[in-house]
């Protein structure tokens, strides 16, 4: 039979009304500020989408456009004045940014009870701990919720992550192996020596390498969920645009999964779900 599919839409859809209960009963609106640099068109998409989500929730948000040539200098002196305001739970740099910028750096200097993102490292730092309560990064946050909301058993099965990504592969690794998950976890990667067979013990599979439809079904055990993180631009002649979205997965998986993620409509609308989370539970944990 062919997969199930992981409707990530819908699952966004459910989280939003929880969030919608817990920011009507808190003390202060929860408030995000969104810093984009230049005029890349898909972060400019990403960026719009995130100011929607936030208008449906009633989250108030400020946007930061700036221009591409802006200055190390000057974006630390935003980040300084937001990391003072007391008004504001959560900071957000969209990525990528000019080369010329140091991403990290700014990452670095976000307050992390608002670094919404996750990507500080002391945010970081409390998911090797154990410390599951704070700003986990949204991508391998949305990919649990997914798997909570769709009943899948992670306790004792054998789970491969793709990719090792701090963003990604690596906390999405550590989610999966924490206690009271309880998952067998394999990150497989540019220099694992087998990853077809790696993968084909998977119960559980996470695609997150960003190579466009590298899994094929003979990479994944009969009766196995997978997720599929990638989301890439691929030549497409058929279409007007000359171009279509395509996951890490390949299409055919579909043939022997029992269930998946589409792409798009599976992680995508969870991440920017789970971005509305940590700046909902940052204003619930500065004001209460």
């Amino acid at each position: 039979m062919p997969a199930v599919w992981l409707d990530g839409k819908a699952c966004a859809a459910d989280l939003e009304e929880n969030l919608k209960q817990r920011i009507s009963i808190c003390k202060t609106q929860p408030h995000l500020a969104v810093i984009i640099v230049g005029d890349d068109p898909a972060s400019l998409v990403y960026v719009r989408n995130k100011i929607l989500c936030c208008e449906r929730l009633g989250i108030k948000s400020t946007q930061f456009k700036l221009p591409t040539e802006t200055k190390q200098t000057e974006l630390e002196d935003i980040l300084k004045g937001l990391n003072e305001d007391a008004t504001l739970h959560g900071i957000l740099i969209q990525s990528p940014l000019p080369s010329h910028l140091d991403e990290g750096s700014l990452t670095d200097m976000i307050e992390p009870t608002k670094d919404v993102d996750g990507f500080h490292p002391v945010n970081l730092g409390k998911i090797v701990q154990g410390r599951l309560n704070g700003m986990i990064p949204c991508t391998p946050a949305g990919v649990m919720e997914m798997l909570r909301w769709s009943g899948v058993d992670l306790a004792g099965k054998k789970a491969v992550v793709i990719g090792r990504s701090f963003n990604v592969g690596m906390p999405q690794a550590l989610l999966l192996a924490a206690k009271g998950i309880d998952s067998t976890v394999t990150i497989v990667h540019s220099k694992t020596p087998q990853p077809i067979l790696e993968c084909l013990s998977a119960d559980i599979l996470i695609a997150a390498a960003g190579r466009p439809e590298m899994v094929t079904k003979d990479w994944v055990k009969p009766g196995a969920v997978v997720i599929d993180v990638g989301i890439n631009r691929v030549s497409d002649t058929t279409r007007e645009r000359g171009w279509r979205l395509a996951g890490d997965v390949h299409p055919n998986v579909s043939e022997v999964a029992s269930i998946m993620s589409p792409v798009p409509g599976g992680v995508g609308p969870m991440t920017v779900a789970m971005l509305m989370a940590n700046t909902v539970t940052s204003a619930e944990s500065q004001h209460y």
